[in-house]
């Protein structure tokens, strides 16, 4: 299977995170959600993690609310997140692991050792008609437990990759993107939708972005930092255009 046009989805928790540093209501998420969308992000990302450290529940309904473009919902695996999940009826669903201590999301989602815990979850999405997505290590064997589980999306964690390129380790590089292109090839084969995000900047994201199989790449640190620099308009232009250059 392989993908057309590339999608951009953008993730803005890290503007909410600026807010929430002062307990005000500035910047506003939902504010940058629309710019992003007017400068040419395809989808909306908004992770509402258990400790609400920077989306809230509130943020989520006024997304849904607004944007004429996906919203896609990351949650835990809980009850009370397919709860809420199942009120909002976002675009899609993306089940990623969470700690209350980690920074941000470390590693893809054990779904062969958590399958009987995701199952009914991931039914209970389906059914609602809410696309669902695992946020996963690029591994073949993750690819056939995710089709079992009957989610039809997989996003592949390229967190390592992304680290081997900022540490200048070039045969890590290569290693770390065999796997990402190995797993997204199998994937593919087996009928999977096929979606790759973490870490990725400007200049680590043309190698992946340039995967045949990929439909979406979902970013948003790097695009939200450098909007500090120049906006957050360009920021998202830039990293289209950054996609669009890898794939021509």
């Amino acid at each position: 299977m392989t993908a057309s046009r590339l999608r951009l989805g953008v993730n803005i928790d890290h503007v909410a995170t600026v807010r929430n540093a002062r307990g005000g209501t500035y910047p506003d998420p939902v504010r940058a959600a629309r710019l992003a969308v007017e400068a040419g992000a395809d989808g909306i990302t908004a992770h509402l993690r258990e400790d609400r450290r920077h989306i809230r529940d509130a943020d989520m309904v006024a997304l849904k609310e607004i944007l004429t473009v996906p919203l896609n919902y990351e949650m835990a695996a809980t009850d009370e997140m397919v709860g809420l999940a199942l009120t909002l009826r976002p675009h899609a669903a993306c089940l990623v692991p969470e700690k209350r201590e980690e920074r941000t999301t470390e590693g893809g989602l054990d779904i062969v050792g958590a399958r009987a815990h995701l199952a009914p979850r991931i039914a209970a999405l389906r059914d609602a008609g809410i696309r669902v997505s695992l946020f996963v290590e690029p591994e073949e064997s993750v690819m056939d437990t995710a089709r079992d589980l009957g989610a039809p999306v997989v996003e592949m964690h390229t967190g390592s990759y992304c680290e081997a390129v900022i540490d200048g380790d070039a045969a890590r590089v290569e290693r770390e993107l065999s796997r990402i292109m190995r797993a997204a090839a199998y994937g593919a084969d087996l009928g999977l939708e096929i979606h790759a995000g973490h870490g990725l900047t400007l200049e680590s994201v043309g190698p992946v972005a340039r995967l045949p199989q990929l439909a979406e790449l979902n970013i948003g640190h790097a695009i939200i930092a450098e909007a500090i620099f120049v906006g957050l308009p360009r920021a998202v232009r830039d990293m289209r255009a950054a996609m669009d250059r890898a794939r021509a």
